[in-house]
């Protein structure tokens, strides 16, 4: 029985953002490229566009050969884990899409198998070329893909070791490309994308001088608690444990800090006891009213809450490792994953920016939903949730333009503690 390979791959730029996937149908024999597909799929996240991917790259193999076995390549684990049976669908969105998959060939004739992104090369520039497209107003053609230009890369890693030798004297064959065609299926896919969707999210990117007065947020992670020093989980399911003298006296030296500038306009607080206590003695200092905002609640960590870091993994490592795997999955006994939180911060975000235009406004928050603006702000994965300090009491700052391009000016600023 003949075998195909598919690698396929999707992104987001700003998660939720302008998203797109490429896939990629190789002969696992040969090492040949039989067919790309890509396209733009607007704003919408990673993982709905990695399994649009997925998608597109089965249908593509079945079209070429409905009796093969395919063997998936993917670098979103995911999307393999999630596929292989190993982790639950828990998101609403992407059950819709893994069922379609499923339905493209019988299960037991495919595989699937998790790469490095560096083993993805051929899917990934199609999925960028995607998005390049959509920013250009238009959708993928053939006649736009350079990705063939990775496919003796990726011949080499898909085909079989012995005949790797010979592949590399071979000339690149021609890859048939296919552009997805609107099909009730398609238009299946799209409705389960648009529940994942929400509001365009901010692009990255320093904008012109000539946009006006941008809306300012001044990010301030609330003072210590008694949690705090011990690094333990405090979310929204938790104890909402209030400050402690410490975390009272450094939101005191902020306060000054913030005073001296004299910029702040409006004061705006999550709805947890440690946040709106830092933000009144702000607000206080200020001469300024403190606003409550749901949205900008810290994460809730379900049965975590309360414990380090340290304690969670020895007493679930595999749901600790799932966590730090993926933004879909949920801390154990039902807390919020970062892609729930994600949605979350961004529609807060969106209805602040429209209520603020123009103005400069302190945002007393957690660490979860202050990464999440910057994170959004840059575009970057969720990943950089990971890669990114942030001090109790500490400052940072993104600007917001007219086009929707966003500025990160400054991150974890502690100089007022000092």
């Amino acid at each position: 029985m003949r075998e195909l390979i598919v690698e396929a791959d999707g992104g987001s730029r700003g998660n939720p953002g302008p998203a797109g996937y490429g896939a990629v149908v190789i002969d696992a024999a040969t090492g040949e490229t039989l067919a790309e597909a890509a396209e733009y799929l607007g704003v919408t996240t990673n993982n709905v566009a990695e399994y649009s991917g997925l998608v597109a790259g089965l249908r593509a193999a079945r079209d070429l050969d409905p009796t093969a076995t395919v063997r998936v390549r993917m670098d979103s684990k995911l999307v393999v884990e999630q596929m292989s049976g190993r982790w639950q669908i828990k998101h609403p969105a992407m059950r819709p899409l893994a069922a379609e998959a499923r339905a493209i060939l019988p299960p037991d004739r495919v595989t699937y198998e998790w790469i490095p992104r560096a083993e993805n090369k051929h899917a990934d520039r199609l999925a960028n070329e995607a998005m390049d497209a959509g920013k250009r107003g238009e959708q993928w053609s053939p006649s736009q893909s350079t990705a063939d230009l990775d496919a003796g890369a990726a011949a080499r890693s898909a085909a079989p070791r012995k005949g790797r030798g010979e592949l590399r004297d071979q000339p690149r064959p021609t890859p048939t490309r296919t552009t997805p065609a609107t099909t009730p299926d398609t238009d299946d896919i799209r409705a389960a994308r648009n529940v994942a969707s929400e509001a365009p999210t901010t692009g990255a990117g320093a904008a012109p001088p000539d946009l006006g007065t941008p809306t300012t947020f001044v990010l301030l992670r609330h003072g210590e608690t008694p949690l705090t020093p011990q690094k333990r989980f405090s979310g929204s399911g938790g104890s909402d444990p209030a400050l402690s003298d410490t975390g009272r006296h450094q939101a005191d030296r902020v306060a000054t800090a913030l005073a001296a500038r004299g910029t702040v306009q409006d004061v705006i607080a999550s709805p947890l006891a440690r946040c709106r206590e830092t933000a009144a003695i702000v607000a206080a200092r200020l001469g300024l009213d403190v606003r409550i905002e749901d949205g900008l609640r810290e994460t809730d960590f379900g049965a975590w809450e309360g414990l380090t870091f340290a304690e969670v993994r020895d007493r679930y490592p595999d749901d600790m490792s799932a966590w730090l795997s993926s933004p879909d999955v949920e801390p154990t006994g039902g807390g919020e994953s970062f892609e729930a939180v994600a949605h979350r911060v961004a529609a807060a975000r969106d209805k602040l920016l429209a209520a603020h235009t123009g103005r400069t406004v302190l945002l007393v928050s957690h660490v979860t939903p202050i990464k999440t603006l910057v994170r959004l702000a840059l575009g970057a994965p969720p990943e950089a949730l990971f890669r990114m300090e942030l001090s109790a009491a500490s400052l940072s700052v993104v600007a917001y333009y007219g086009d929707g391009n966003a500025s990160v000016r400054l991150l974890n600023d502690t100089s007022p503690l000092r």
